[in-house]
């Protein structure tokens, strides 16, 4: 079997899949479509981060992919709808980089609230200016959070320990962490923060969330941070509130089109603003986020294709089964309707196959079976089973 993994995923990923017995094919950049669809055949998973798109086209085209997965948090990226209907898996990385993001949020605050970009630029040109002037603690300042799930919760915590006040707004009801105050409405969150951090996540319904509208309800003098998506702001809205000075300073990591490689020219209307700090969509990029990622999402795929396990997947019904010695399983994904697993195991008990084990989940429109059967059974129960009309995928796994 063999996994192609591209935008230069963590070795620890090749070592787990490499173990497992596939053949690993690395590139350091994303692909686009067309290259993406030539280069798919013959490979049953595909690891990407958050530049290259798995399009329902793509998925289309490429018969023989088992699973996608996204080293990164957001699966926005691929599309789910036409994934599950495939019957393809996709596995993502939730948590593994949350320290990651936090802890630049945190550097990025605190630089900017200090002015250190400016500061620094003064330096490398030879100006001392050893003022206080626009210079501030973040002790005592209010941080406002939009979006508060495993990253927003995080950096409300940690935040707290450095001093300052924290409100959140979340459209899901939230439990506020330590001190930290939910907001009945964005515009409360608006009228009371100093700093605005955006932790929402890459559903469409977040598309410009954050708008002339949006700035404009900011307190004057107030910081803004970006770190989640770069379609979920009006960046020349953002461009002309710091140029006015209504905003002090801003923070963003995310773009709306950024290079696929290294290298490639990096074009923004925020480029070249006082105390604006612009970074590279580095927010998950540490060495210890990366390494915890390639091992998370390569262990759920090296699972997938050994076991079946979908424990965690994004699109699937979830579950696992112990492996029983001594039989093959049945990996069987299909639409979730009465009387499958009933059709199922009519066909084992017309062939004399007995079931060693079996599980199902179901999720939406999917049902997913897993069922161990000995080892010695007729060709004509993989093709029954597979001619029913209710199958979506079957895999007979060793």
């Amino acid at each position: 079997m063999k996994a192609l993994l591209l935008e230069n995923i963590h070795p620890e990923a090749v070592r787990l899949l490499e173990d497992a017995g596939l053949e690993v094919v690395k590139q350091r950049s994303s692909l686009g479509e067309a290259e993406l669809v030539a280069a798919l055949p013959g490979v049953e998973l595909l690891g990407i981060r958050s530049k290259t798109q798995v399009t329902a086209n793509v998925l289309a085209q490429a018969p023989d992919l088992l699973a996608v997965g996204a080293f990164c948090i957001g699966t926005d990226q691929i599309d789910l709808a036409a994934a599950s209907t495939l019957g393809i898996a996709v596995f993502n990385a939730p948590y593994s980089n949350t320290r990651s993001v936090v802890e630049l949020t945190l550097a990025e605050i605190i630089a900017l609230t200090r002015r250190l970009a400016e500061k620094d630029k003064a330096m490398h040109a030879g100006v001392w200016d050893k003022s206080a002037s626009g210079a501030h603690e973040v002790r005592g300042r209010t941080l406002g959070i939009v979006g508060y799930g495993n990253i927003g919760a995080q950096l409300s915590v940690v935040a707290e320990a450095f001093g300052m006040r924290v409100v959140f707004y979340d459209t899901a009801d939230k439990l506020a962490l330590g001190n930290a105050r939910r907001c009945v409405s964005l515009d409360e969150l608006l009228e009371v923060s100093d700093v605005v951090s955006l932790h929402v996540d890459g559903r469409p319904a977040n598309s410009s969330l954050f708008g002339e509208k949006e700035f404009s309800k900011m307190r004057p003098g107030a910081l803004f941070l970006n770190l989640c998506r770069g379609f979920v702001i009006d960046h020349d809205a953002l461009r002309a509130y710091l140029q006015s000075g209504h905003l002090s300073g801003a923070a963003v990591d995310v773009f709306l089109e950024e290079p696929r490689s290294a290298g490639e020219p990096f074009v923004s209307v925020l480029r070249g603003l006082a105390n604006v700090i612009l970074t590279p969509h580095i927010g998950g990029s540490t060495e210890e986020a990366q390494a915890d990622i390639g091992g998370f999402v390569g262990a759920k795929l090296a699972d997938f294709v050994a076991d079946g396990a979908s424990s965690l997947s994004v699109n699937l019904p979830q579950l696992a089964l112990p492996p029983t010695a001594g039989s093959h399983r049945l990996a069987h994904i299909h639409s979730n309707v009465p009387g499958v697993m009933a059709e199922v195991n009519s066909v084992l008990a017309e062939h004399g196959v007995n079931v060693e084990a079996q599980l199902l989940s179901t999720r939406g429109d999917l049902g997913y079976a897993l069922t161990d059967i000995g080892i010695d059974y007729p060709d004509e129960v993989v093709g029954q089973l597979q001619a029913m009309s209710q199958t979506v995928r079957l895999r007979v796994l060793s």
